[in-house]
C-alpha cells in the first residue's frame, strides 16, 4: 500500500543525498532509515553495525540451504 505523506525539505535534500550515494531512490533511502529506526527502537541494545548487517541480509537471495519443501 502506497500512502503520501508531507516531508520535510531538509529530510528530502538529505535523503536524495544519502541515496544517491547508495543508489537508492529518496523514497527508498526514507524507508531505510525508517525501517533503521524500527530496528533500533525495538532493540535498543543493538549496534549500527549490527542493524545494517540485519537489512543487508535481508535484502540477499536465499541460496537454497535452509529450504524446505
Amino acid at each position: 500500500m502506497s500512502l503520501n505523506v508531507k516531508l520535510s525539505e531538509t529530510l528530502v535534500d538529505q535523503a536524495r543525498r544519502y541515496g544517491s550515494v547508495a543508489h537508492r531512490s529518496v523514497p527508498k533511502q526514507v524507508e531505510y532509515w525508517s525501517q533503521i529506526g524500527k530496528i533500533a527502537e525495538e532493540n535498543p541494545d543493538l549496534p549500527f553495525s549490527v542493524i545494517r548487517d540485519i537489512l543487508v541480509a535481508d535484502q540477499e537471495e536465499p541460496i537454497g540451504e535452509y529450504q524446505f519443501g
